[in-house]
């Protein structure tokens, strides 16, 4: 299975919504909490290159983009075969 990673903030209800879906489907992942920390934050935007909202979502090193995408994904499909990787 593909590593998933997710940049976040505390109170993200987009952010809880892309984790939520994640849990459902077994997927473990590393969130990386960007509330407060700019050194995290830069990385983040510097790695979606330009995007500063969140969630911020990589499954291995493919860059999904946010929450709206992930669930794109999932009703397309998609997502399943990213995460198998």
């Amino acid at each position: 299975m593909a590593r998933v990673t997710l940049y976040t903030t505390r109170f993200c209800p987009y952010c809880t919504m892309a984790k939520r879906l994640l849990g459902e489907k077994g997927v473990a992942f590393a969130e990386i909490d960007v509330s407060g920390n700019l050194a995290l934050r830069q990385e983040m935007t510097s790695r979606a290159k330009g995007r500063r909202s969140v969630p911020q979502i990589w499954i291995g090193e493919t860059h999904v983009g946010g929450c709206s995408e992930l669930y794109q994904l999932d009703a397309t499909g998609e997502l399943d075969a990213l995460l198998a990787g």
